[in-house]
């Protein structure tokens, strides 16, 4: 005796075009969540790399505000001045095998006079980094006057 499939049974099941359509579907679902995992490692490697360069720069700063710069004694004590301008550093960031990222620091001091016995100086610190070919400058500005 053979059994002969109804009507309701053949309608069953999914056709060819419907599982095409569905696996479509879940490849560009796919595709969405890789791309979106892989925009945000780039976005936090660069998050890392932003903050490790402006670390150096407030080291830098601090540099700067911990030498003695005294106007009132005889002579004049400055030391402002020897501060190097420019290094090159790597960044405070994990290396692990040739991941390490180099970063040059610059630094400028522009000295200004009030009328009157005020003196101030503008202290600028850039760090200058390159990712994936594009460079990066994170730039610090403060001002300083004499005993602070």
């Amino acid at each position: 005796m053979q059994i002969r499939p109804t009507n309701q049974s053949r309608g069953a099941g999914f056709t060819l075009a419907e599982t095409l359509v569905s696996i479509m579907i879940m490849g560009l679902v796919f595709s969405g969540v890789l791309l979106a995992y892989t925009r945000a490692s780039q976005r936090a490697e660069w998050s890392g790399l932003s903050l490790a360069a402006e670390s150096l720069c407030v080291r830098q700063m601090e540099q700067f505000r911990a030498v003695l710069w005294d106007t009132q004694s005889i002579p004049v004590l400055d030391n402002t001045t020897n501060i190097p301008t420019s290094n090159v550093m790597i960044l405070d960031i994990p290396i692990s095998g040739s991941n390490v990222v180099y970063a040059t620091n610059t630094f400028t001091v522009q000295s200004f006079t009030n009328p009157g016995p005020s003196y101030y100086k503008m202290i600028t610190a850039k760090t200058v980094w390159a990712l994936n070919g594009i460079v990066y400058t994170n730039t610090l500005v403060d001002y300083r006057a004499p005993d602070q």
